[in-house]
């Protein structure tokens, strides 16, 4: 595709971690911004720290807080010390946590599938008004995500989504063209594939990311 950018498609720059990164990547388009609270992950942020970064998050970007499996004095804490406008859940949280969670708090809650075969996009009708989205995701390795792995987009080929859902997992600036046309995916959403080492983003990689998935 080539021409006037595609603003419709939603794109998330995940693991930002100084304010730096989170400037650059609100100034090449992104629409969302993503924090992560989950101690094993190189991208790991207090929650003091995500709420800090959180107040610099412009008004037009939405800020997402990525929690893994959180019991539920974390996710009081998290959604009273960052103020996120979506939480994305990680771990193995249920249909029913994440519907009470919505109902309770008003605030967007996602959803991370790990994707192996056909029988893992199935698993997403039971997320269908519980959360606004599904993040699909390689399968889980040494982390939840971010580990730069993709799995078969081709799975994706027919696919009649039961609920609105974005890409993850091995998405570059390589390579996010190339999968929003094979997919069709209304959001992408990237950590590792713009870090120069793990944990450390590269301001010209975002801005790489921004414009390959918008072109």
């Amino acid at each position: 595709m080539t021409g006037t950018p595609d603003n419709s498609i939603g794109v998330k720059i995940c693991g930002i971690s100084t304010p730096e990164t989170l400037a650059s990547a609100v100034q090449a388009g992104a629409s969302h911004i993503g924090f992560v609270h989950f101690a094993k992950s190189p991208r790991h942020l207090s929650l003091a720290d995500a709420g800090r970064l959180r107040a610099l998050v412009p008004d037009h970007v939405k800020a997402v807080l990525l929690l893994v499996n959180p019991d539920p004095q974390v996710l009081a804490e998290a959604v009273r010390e960052v103020r996120p406008d979506v939480v994305q859940f990680h771990g193995a949280e249920t249909p029913d946590a994440l519907a009470r969670f919505r109902t309770e708090t008003g605030i967007e809650a996602w959803r991370a599938l790990a994707v192996k075969g056909a029988d893992d996009l199935a698993g997403a009708a039971q997320f269908r008004g519980a959360v606004d989205m599904v993040l699909l995701d390689a399968p889980a390795s040494s982390l939840p995500g971010g580990n730069g792995t993709a799995f078969d987009w081709s799975l994706l080929a027919g696919w009649q989504a039961p609920l609105a859902w974005g890409l993850a997992g091995g998405l570059t600036p390589a390579n996010v063209g190339e999968a929003i046309r094979l997919t069709r995916a209304g959001l992408v959403d990237t950590s590792s594939g713009v870090e120069r080492a793990p944990g450390i983003k590269d301001v010209d990689k975002i801005a790489a990311f921004c414009k390959a998935a918008r072109l």
